[in-house]
């Protein structure tokens, strides 16, 4: 059992537990609303993405990029509550066309199609995610990472932005590299 984590910046709490010796088992702990446009913006969605929120709660981020950007959504989510709320917020948003939610396993579910994906995990949970990543994403694809890095994969961007009350809030974006633009293992 892991101890529970503060954010570096104390505004809210999250924690873990391992579930055997491979998937790190993240409580939900909703993305701040503008934590979610910039993490649209820092990936430059746009109408012809295909955006994938693995770990989608309450479908925010998936919501907010077919309804702000245009984009076509995907949020993958183990709890059935939360896919129900999720799509009850999408049809009260008008994107059901463009959004839709499958109530799976975030460490199972296929990714292939992403364009975008977006995270808000642990950083055991990122590191397990990682090889998945560079081996499923097409080159070009974009990843998107709300406080957590990805280990020695160094992000393409790393950057803050301040909230109302002065907290800063990391946000990373790495772009899937060409098969020969991979550093060897």
């Amino acid at each position: 059992m892991r101890p529970a984590h503060r954010s570096s910046h104390g505004a809210f709490r999250v924690t873990a537990t391992r579930v055997g010796s491979r998937r790190p088992q993240v409580d939900f702990e909703p993305t701040p609303r503008h934590i979610v446009t910039a993490m649209l913006e820092l990936a430059g969605v746009r109408r012809n993405d295909v955006v994938y929120d693995l770990g989608s709660g309450d479908g925010r981020i998936p919501i907010a990029a077919a309804r702000d950007f245009g984009a076509s959504a995907v949020g993958v989510e183990l709890h059935a509550a939360r896919i129900d709320e999720a799509r009850r917020k999408a049809a009260e948003a008008r994107v059901t066309r463009k959004v839709r939610f499958v109530n799976q396993d975030l460490f199972e579910a296929e990714i292939k199609p992403a364009t975008v994906l977006t995270l808000f995990l642990l950083p055991e949970a990122n590191l397990v995610l990682r090889p998945r990543l560079l081996r499923d994403l097409a080159p070009g694809a974009r990843v998107v990472s709300y406080i957590h890095d990805m280990g020695s994969w160094k992000p393409d961007t790393a950057r803050y932005t301040v909230d109302r009350l002065g907290w800063y809030h990391r946000l990373y974006l790495w772009t899937i590299p060409t098969p020969a633009q991979r550093a060897p293992a």
